[in-house]
């Protein structure tokens, strides 16, 4: 049985391999080791030098894009891992760390992308839109570095809904499919691709720590969280709407590649509702279901039995 707070050594206890972060701990040690410099990209180049201006565009700017955003949530997820170790949470802090490495090389990454593949923009700035700077070097920043004068649960779930949830659950996953749609459909870069699909796997383990967390603090703490849960999701869900309309206006009614903005919206709101679905299931399922991804033992209500956390390769199944 899992205690609030914890000793701050794994040594007053044994190491729990069966709780959630050690078998996330067990898959980054076995899927998140792929290298972003082993990539191949020559025909990922030749596919960009075939391109017209407007594609070339529209790409460069995706991906400058991801570039600028996987530097922030580098530099921004330490203040969750000290949070963690405080706690007395050893398993979270080993497998933080591996998330805390799998973003660094998302980071080698798109820089890669952009530096080998395409043509680097002289000030990657222009291709940030007002909501994306507002995510991105605001809610993102201050969220996570409240955790340092405030470590409250209610604190801890703004920083993880901010983060996990709406950062990497909705506006990134948003991302991936316009890389797909563009990608996969016209069979281009297949380098690209491959990238992508990578960080897509790292990031599903990412997303699934951060229900994991919020589900915790829920099971644990009630109400002031899931108060706090909701504000964050609804002051973030119209930054996420005005940064994909923003992100496409440039391009007014002919979209390279046959993109849509409204199907665009649409996919982001579609990411927010599972997100939030998938908090409003685990707030019906206990402290030991939630920590040991434990199968419910009984209905929560007439047929519908509490589901247990998903595994990473299942979430990376969805949102592929």
């Amino acid at each position: 049985m899992p205690n609030a707070a914890e000793s701050p050594s794994a040594v007053s206890r044994p190491l729990e391999m069966d709780r959630y972060p050690m078998r996330l701990w067990a898959k980054a040690k076995r899927l998140g080791t792929w290298d972003p410099a082993a990539i191949d990209l020559l025909q990922d180049r030749a596919d960009w030098q075939q391109m017209s201006d407007r594609e070339q565009d529209l790409l460069l700017r995706l991906t400058t894009q991801f570039m600028g955003g996987e530097e922030s949530v580098t530099h921004d997820l330490l203040p969750l891992l000290h949070w963690t170790g405080a706690q007395g949470w050893i398993e979270d802090e080993m497998f933080l760390t591996s998330y805390l490495w799998e973003e660094a090389k998302h980071v080698e990454a798109f820089h890669r992308l952009v530096q080998d593949v395409m043509t680097p923009p002289t000030d990657p700035s222009q291709y940030f839109t007002t909501a994306y700077e507002t995510l991105f070097f605001e809610e993102l920043p201050a969220a996570m570095e409240a955790l340092h004068d405030d470590p409250s649960p209610a604190t801890v779930a703004r920083a993880a809904v901010t983060y996990q949830i709406i950062v990497e659950g909705v506006l990134a996953e948003t991302g991936y499919t316009a890389y797909y749609s563009v990608l996969d459909t016209h069979d281009l870069m297949p380098g690209v691709r491959a990238i992508v699909r990578n960080i897509q796997q790292d990031e599903s383990r990412h997303i699934g720590y951060g229900v994991y967390l919020l589900s915790r603090l829920l099971a644990t703490h009630g109400t002031p969280v899931r108060a706090a849960i909701d504000e964050r999701l609804e002051a973030l869900l119209p930054l996420i709407i005005d940064h994909i309309t923003a992100t496409l206006a440039p391009y007014g009614d002919d979209v390279p590649f046959g993109i849509s903005a409204e199907a665009f919206v649409d996919i982001g709101m579609a990411q927010f509702e599972k997100r939030a679905a998938r908090l409003n299931v685990a707030e019906e399922k206990s402290l030991d279901e939630i920590v040991y991804a434990r199968e419910a033992s009984a209905p929560t209500d007439a047929g519908t039995v509490a589901a247990t956390l998903p595994s990473t390769e299942e979430e990376a199944k969805r949102n592929a």
